[in-house]
């Protein structure tokens, strides 16, 4: 495996450590005092083994929420631009943060390398298949990054619908606000053996990924946008709402039907 020059200590790619088993017994009691939880599916997480888990992305809460209140740690991909504050470079990857450059390339090739890691080792992993925050609340187009993984270490993929926290805390506000309610509920897994057969087929990507984003949009009820998110497209209207379409996840969607494959 080809790995690229890492501009951090290898530290911060172990991913998950116990530092959040212990924070998670601090924070989620005073979570649940700032805050009221509706949480469906946390059932469904496996007990032990690989899995991945994407949410939808709509707030800085996002991430900290689902740590805090699932029952195994995660490790998170996360901007690298935490790792640029002393506030955060020692904090975040102790937490489970994986830092990587969003510039995408070989630049962001550490941070799925340990990924890969994570996985291997039986762990949970998440990943937003959005790539940002969604600014305007909508839910954007999926990038391929979690279906790519799920294929190759035959892990299932856990959409996760997170709605309230932008309320909570919009994007470019530096604190949350207390009250208010947080809903996050975790679907049914898609299971990557079904793709198996068809592993080498590039449209195999964007399959797995709009069911993923459909399974999400089915659990927040975002409306849906055909682009990839921005900061530039999430605060300005640029693209006209596109319709997921609307398939059993027990059968393969058919290609022609999918919005604009790539």
């Amino acid at each position: 495996m080809v790995t690229s020059p890492k501009p951090f200590p290898d530290w911060v790619f172990n991913g998950a450590t116990p530092i959040q088993t212990r924070l998670r017994s601090i924070v989620q009691p005073l979570a649940r005092r700032a805050w009221k939880f509706e949480l469906d599916g946390f059932d469904r997480l496996p007990a032990n083994g690989a899995a991945i888990l994407c949410p939808n992305h709509i707030s800085f809460l996002d991430s900290a929420l689902l740590m805090a209140l699932a029952p195994r740690n995660i490790s998170f991909i996360g901007k690298s631009e935490y790792m640029d504050s002393w506030k955060t470079r020692w904090l975040f990857p102790k937490m489970g943060m994986i830092p990587v450059d969003r510039s995408g390339g070989e630049k962001s090739r550490a941070a799925l390398d340990a990924a890969e890691r994570v996985l291997q080792r039986g762990e949970l992993f998440g990943i937003y298949p959005e790539g940002t925050r969604s600014r305007d609340g909508m839910l954007y187009k999926g990038h391929t990054g979690a279906a790519r993984l799920a294929i190759k270490l035959g892990c299932p993929i856990f959409p996760v619908g997170i709605v309230g926290t932008r309320e909570i805390q919009p994007p470019d506000t530096s604190l949350p606000r207390l009250g208010g309610t947080v809903k996050i509920s975790i679907g049914r897994p898609i299971n990557v053996a079904r793709y198996t057969e068809r592993a080498n087929d590039p449209l195999v990507l964007r399959e797995i990924t709009d069911e993923l984003m459909f399974e999400i949009r089915e659990l927040t009820g975002q409306e849906y946008r055909n682009t990839y998110a921005t900061k530039r497209r999430s605060e300005t209207f640029v693209a006209e709402t596109a319709e997921i379409p609307r398939f059993a996840t027990s059968q393969t969607p058919n290609p022609r039907e999918m919005a604009n494959v790539e």
